[in-house]
């Protein structure tokens, strides 16, 4: 069976600025995130991808630009099923203020029973990823073999549904995952599926007080577990 190695994307101006960006346009990576970006082709050095697989959006399109200028021959497909939650009217506003919001807490304890106002139900953003998920991983067993591995590059909320299908958890414990920005998950469909890697950035920098990679994300954290967190 393939191996998928989930990455979210980069960070954005979006999430150091704490705003959910949802589909909206011209959300890019800020200085960080470009780093981050850069830094994908050394760690994923020696690892065969027989296909990348991506959100639309512009922020999985920079992230992957980098690993496409270091591998010009990967095949690269982009998959509006695994694009960002439609959150609606959400959309644009700040974590902060969004957290007054009475249907947050719903958000927290019962996400499958939220649809954003104007936009997407959380359960049809899992419906949705999950399946683009299981079937790109046939398509690329079919194409390519059971030793295959394939990269993923989508969003926060969508790297939690699908980590949460695999492990077998209801759509109401996702919000217990939190991947970071360019961050790789390692999941292999099979008879039980096995999540073998999670949330790897090879950075432990945040665990350590007292450090400028501890105060980021200190700064980043949020209450609202909305678009993955920062």
């Amino acid at each position: 069976m393939p191996t998928l190695l989930l990455l979210r994307h980069g960070r954005t101006t979006a999430n150091s600025s704490g705003v959910l960006a949802g589909r909206a346009p011209g959300v890019l990576l800020d200085a960080h995130g470009t780093r981050q970006a850069a830094a994908l082709p050394g760690r994923l050095a020696g690892v065969p991808l027989a296909a990348a697989v991506h959100s639309p959006l512009e922020r999985c399109v920079e992230t992957l630009a980098p690993l496409r200028a270091a591998r010009p021959e990967l095949p690269v497909h982009a998959e509006p099923r695994v694009v960002e939650c439609d959150y609606g009217e959400w959309t644009g506003r700040t974590l902060g203020d969004l957290a007054a919001e009475p249907l947050m807490a719903t958000v927290r304890r019962q996400p499958s029973a939220v649809t954003f106002p104007g936009g997407e139900a959380l359960r049809d953003v899992h419906a949705r990823v999950v399946v683009a998920a299981r079937e790109w991983d046939a398509r690329i067993e079919a194409e390519h073999g059971p030793d295959a591995v394939w990269l993923m590059c989508t969003h926060g909320d969508n790297v939690k549904a699908i980590v949460a299908d695999a492990l077998g958890l209801h759509l109401d414990l996702f919000q217990r995952i939190v991947p970071h920005p360019a961050s790789v998950t390692a999941i292999r469909y099979g008879e039980p599926p096995l999540l073998l890697r999670f949330g790897d950035t090879g950075d432990l920098g945040e665990f350590v007080p007292d450090t400028e990679e501890a105060a980021r994300d200190a700064a980043e954290a949020t209450e609202t577990p909305v678009g993955g967190g920062a």
